[in-house]
């Protein structure tokens, strides 16, 4: 291949992008698009009380169809660098793998799609059949807010249109070629709160205990299953994570008890629609004589899926040549940007294998970032053939 993905893959690493700073990585991706032929923008987005963030789109080509690249030069922070064995930011290499924070996640994946893509247009006269876009976030590992959903905003707004996307994301779960993902489950946080009157331990009567209902509605909303999945997705599930009562005092029966919960959700159920359904649950557990109340935590992690169909069919049959393994076509797992991506076009996700991301001495083998390149590469080829 005319371009190394180990050497851009250095280059990203070395560039100290924990979120929201861009240090030099974006940069680095706009000097290399720029000198193959793709005309680039950078945009900064930011709102009241969130950290600004830089995001970059990338094209070439002005014709149909038009396959994305997405993905996030953001890391989380790199914790102890004295625990590294390599420094998290040298982006060295030793026993064939390469080290670095985002070396899985995901700036490998990132120069990997930059190698294929620029090995492509050196053996098809420097331009593709259609268009070929980048569309690269800094806040990923953040709150999602200025990245990936405005960037997707502005290029609508500026009339591009993306036909297919891959993500970069790292998908598989033990080797390369073993999971694409097509799916993500959506992801809601919420308080639930039990009021009660204040008072003395020893004169019950005069009080009204909160945790007897909290209890009460926390195992209520345990007890029934959410659903029993769907064709793509395992069923919903909702799990407590703290019971705060705030008080340490012996003898005082609390006023107000509060439990914290998230909910990870299929594609049964809206963000809405599953609030409605907790909230009728919890009032039919209490009976009416239960006082609660549901604080719900802003979220924009809904669900995504796309079906098996000829996108799924494409990469599923690069990824067997390449690795010799038929991938699962898999919906678990966290969040990801495809949840927006999905509004715009159809998404898979295929990167590296996640084993060491965000773990001290986050590293990919030599061979995985070569073999992904060559992956992308078929992807490529045969899409625009």
């Amino acid at each position: 291949m005319s371009a190394d993905p180990v050497a851009i893959a250095r280059d990203l690493l070395r560039c100290p992008s924990v979120t929201p700073a861009e240090s030099g990585a974006l940069a680095f991706i706009e000097k290399t698009l720029k000198a193959s032929g793709f005309t680039v923008h950078r945009m900064t987005f930011s709102e009241a009380g969130t950290d600004a963030v830089e995001n970059l789109y990338a094209r070439i080509g002005t014709a149909k169809p038009n396959l994305v690249f997405a993905g996030h030069t953001d890391v989380v922070p790199p914790g102890d660098e004295k625990a590294w064995k390599h420094p998290p930011f040298s982006g060295e290499v030793a026993g064939g793998e390469l080290y670095g924070r985002g070396a899985v996640d995901m700036k490998g994946g990132i120069a990997c799609a930059i190698a294929a893509v620029l090995d492509h247009l050196g053996q098809n006269g420097g331009k593709p059949k259609g268009s070929i876009s980048f569309l690269i976030t800094g806040d990923e590992e953040g709150i999602a807010v200025n990245g990936t959903p405005k960037l997707l905003k502005w290029a609508a707004e500026h009339g591009e249109k993306f036909d297919h996307c891959i993500l970069g994301e790292p998908s598989n779960q033990q080797e390369l070629g073993d999971t694409i993902k097509i799916g993500r489950r959506g992801s809601l946080n919420g308080h639930l709160i039990v009021t009660g009157r204040q008072g003395h331990v020893a004169y019950p009567q005069r009080a009204d205990n909160p945790i007897r209902g909290l209890v009460a509605l926390v195992s209520a909303l345990q007890a029934e299953a959410l659903d029993q999945g769907s064709a793509q997705f395992a069923p919903s599930h909702l799990e407590f994570t703290s019971v705060d009562v705030g008080n340490r005092t012996v003898n005082l029966i609390p006023g107000e008890a509060r439990a914290r919960f998230n909910i990870r959700f299929n594609d049964k159920h809206t963000l809405e629609s599953l609030k409605t359904l907790i909230e009728q649950r919890a009032a039919k557990a209490s009976g009416g004589k239960i006082k609660f109340a549901f604080q719900w935590e802003p979220s924009n992690a809904g669900v995504f899926v796309t079906k098996p169909g000829p996108l799924t069919d494409l990469v599923s049959k690069a990824v067997a040549e390449v690795t010799g393994r038929k991938p699962e076509l898999s919906t678990t797992g966290g969040t990801s940007d495809a949840r927006f991506i999905t509004a715009y076009c159809p998404v898979v996700e295929f990167g590296l294998v996640g084993q060491t991301m965000h773990a001290v001495d986050e590293r990919v083998p030599i061979a995985d970032l070569r073999a992904l390149t060559t992956i992308y590469r078929k992807i490529i080829d045969r899409y625009f053939a």
